[in-house]
C-alpha cells in the first residue's frame, strides 16, 4: 500500500497498529530501494516475503496484469493455467523483443526492469568470484553449449573466412558439438601428460595458428572447469597466442564460477593477453534449474553484440531463477557457499586418497584441478576388463550419482569425428581411473556416505571376482563313464 492508503486505514484499524504495519513494509522497501539504487547482490540475503513483494510489485507492471487491459494482439501474455502463472509469477511476456534479447518490451516494463537487475547482480557476482575487470554479461535461457554456439556464431559476422576452431582436447559432448552446430570445423589438439595431469599443448595450439593462417581461424575455444585428470587449460598462455595472432578466444566456464582458481585464470588471461568471452552455467555454479547460461566478457560492445545476434524474446525463468537465488543467498551467503565447497574438496581429496590406499590404489595427483579428483582403477582393470564398468553400474544402483568411472580404450564418433580413448581427454591415458567432485552445494554427510558406498563397492566387487577366477582354475570332477555297464 502507499502513504496515502495507509492514512486511510488509520480510520478503520488504531493509527499505532497501522503505523507498526507501515514501518514493516518500508523496511522491505528499502530493500528494494538499495538493489534499484545501486544494482549489485545485497550483501545480506533477503527473506521470502521480501522477494515476493518485490516480484509481485514487478509483476503488476506487466500489461497481461493490468486491471482494465484490453489485449487484441497475438501475443498478450495469456496462460491458461493458474498453477502456471503462479509458477512464474505471473510474469509471462519473457525477456527481450525480436531482435534483441537485451532490449526493454513496451508491454513489460517489470519484466524488462527483472531482467536489467538480473544481468547486473549476476555481474556483480562474477568480480566477486574473482573476475574483477569483466565489463559486461548477461543471462540467456540457453544452457552452456548453445550459448557458446551464439558466441561462435557472432564471431562468424567479424571473421567471415574463418572455417577452424582450435580447440583443446576436452571429452564433453556439447562443447564438441557447439562447433558443429555453428557449423564450424574443430581442429583438435591432444593434451599432454605432465606426472597425472593432462595439460595444454601449447605448441601444438601455435603450430595450428600458423599452419592454418590466423584469418582462417574463427577462435580458440578453451576450458577451464573440467574432470580430472584433466585440469584447466593454461589460459594465460593461450590468451597471450591470441593476442600475439589476433585470433578471437572463447572460454568454456561452465562450472568455473565456484572455483576461485577458474576464476583467476580468466581474469589473468584477459590482463596478460585476450580473452573475448567466458561462458558458464547457471544450474552448476549458483543451484538452479538446468536452461540458462551467463555469457560474459571484457568488451561491453561485443558482449552486446552476441545478446543482440539472439533471434527473438526468450524465456525470463533463468533470470528469475537467478536473482531469486542470489536475493536469497545475499553476497555473504553466495561467498560462504564458495568457502564451504573449498574445504569439502580437501575432505574428498583426504578420503579418497585412503579409500585408495585401503584397495592397492592411488590418488591422482592432480594439483591444477581445483573441483574434480581422480581415483586409479588399475587393480580392477587387472582383474577384468568388465570389473572398471562394472564398478560404475553398482555405483548408479546404489544411489551414488556423479561418480564417474572411465575405462581404458572406449571410442567414441561425434558428428564424424572419433575421438579415441573417449572420456578420458587422452587417446592413451595410462589408467582407468574413477572421478569425484567438490561442486558447491556439496555436504560432509555426501561425501562420507559416497566413500562408504564406494568402499562396499570395492569390496563386493573383488569378492566376486575372487570367486569367479577360482571356479574357474578349478579342475573338473572325475566321474567313471558307466554307459555301457
Amino acid at each position: 500500500m502507499n502513504s496515502e492508503n495507509f492514512t486511510l486505514s488509520e480510520k478503520i484499524v488504531s493509527p499505532s497498529y497501522i503505523r507498526q504495519g507501515s514501518q514493516a513494509r518500508r523496511s522491505h522497501e528499502q530493500l528494494i530501494r538499495h538493489l534499484l539504487e545501486q544494482g549489485k547482490c545485497p550483501e545480506e540475503g533477503w527473506s521470502e516475503s521480501t522477494i515476493e513483494l518485490f516480484l509481485n510489485e514487478l509483476a503488476v507492471m506487466d500489461s497481461n496484469n493490468f486491471l482494465g487491459n484490453c489485449g487484441v494482439g497475438e501475443r498478450e501474455g495469456r496462460v491458461a493455467s493458474s498453477l502456471v502463472a503462479r509458477r512464474h509469477y505471473r510474469l509471462i511476456h519473457g525477456i527481450g523483443r525480436s531482435g534483441d534479447i537485451a532490449a526493454i518490451q513496451p508491454k513489460a516494463a517489470g519484466s524488462s526492469l527483472l531482467n536489467k537487475l538480473t544481468n547486473s547482480v549476476v555481474l556483480d557476482i562474477l568480480k566477486l568470484a574473482g573476475v574483477r575487470s569483466v565489463a559486461s554479461c548477461f543471462v540467456v535461457p540457453m544452457a552452456t553449449g548453445m550459448s557458446l554456439t551464439l558466441c561462435f556464431l557472432t564471431l562468424r559476422h567479424r571473421r567471415p573466412k574463418a572455417r577452424y576452431i582450435i580447440w583443446p582436447r576436452i571429452d564433453q559432448k556439447s562443447c564438441f558439438k557447439a562447433m558443429i552446430t555453428a557449423g564450424f570445423e574443430p581442429v583438435v589438439v591432444e593434451n599432454i601428460l605432465e606426472g597425472d595431469e593432462l595439460r595444454t599443448d601449447l605448441e601444438a595450439v601455435e603450430r595450428k595458428m600458423e599452419e592454418l593462417g590466423a584469418e582462417n581461424i574463427l577462435c580458440v575455444h578453451s576450458t577451464t572447469s573440467c574432470f580430472a585428470p584433466r585440469v584447466p587449460d593454461r589460459l594465460e598462455e593461450l590468451a597471450t597466442l591470441c593476442a600475439k595472432y589476433n585470433i578471437p578466444h572463447i572460454v568454456n566456464n561452465a562450472y568455473g564460477v565456484q572455483s576461485s582458481k577458474c576464476m583467476h585464470l580468466i581474469q589473468q588471461g584477459a590482463r596478460v593477453g585476450r580473452i573475448d568471452a567466458f561462458v558458464q552455467s547457471l544450474d552448476k555454479n549458483f543451484m538452479v534449474p538446468v536452461g540458462g547460461a551467463i555469457i560474459a566478457g571484457f568488451d561491453e560492445s561485443f558482449i552486446q553484440e552476441i545478446s543482440q545476434m539472439y533471434p527473438g524474446r526468450a524465456s525470463a525463468s533463468p533470470s528469475l531463477d537467478v536473482l531469486i537465488t542470489l536475493l536469497t543467498l545475499g553476497a555473504s551467503g553466495y561467498k560462504k557457499l564458495l568457502s564451504e565447497r573449498k574445504e569439502i574438496y580437501l575432505f574428498l581429496a583426504q578420503e579418497l586418497k585412503s579409500l585408495a590406499s585401503a584397495h592397492g590404489e592411488r590418488l591422482l595427483h592432480t594439483p591444477h584441478n581445483p573441483i574434480s579428483l581422480a581415483m586409479s582403477l588399475d587393480g580392477l582393470q587387472a582383474e577384468s576388463d568388465k570389473a572398471v564398468t562394472q564398478l560404475g553400474s553398482m555405483l548408479f544402483t546404489r544411489q551414488v550419482s556423479g561418480a564417474r568411472v572411465i575405462p581404458l580404450g572406449k571410442e567414441q564418433t561425434i558428428s564424424g569425428h572419433t575421438f579415441r580413448g573417449f572420456m578420458s581427454h587422452s587417446e592413451a591415458y595410462p589408467s582407468p581411473y574413477l572421478n569425484a567432485a567438490s561442486a558447491v552445494g556439496i555436504t560432509r554427510e555426501d561425501v562420507t556416505l559416497c566413500i562408504k558406498r564406494l568402499d562396499k563397492c570395492l569390496k563386493t566387487l573383488k569378492k566376486e571376482l575372487n570367486v569367479a577366477k577360482s571356479c574357474s582354475q578349478a579342475p573338473p570332477s572325475s566321474q567313471e563313464d558307466t554307459a555301457g555297464e
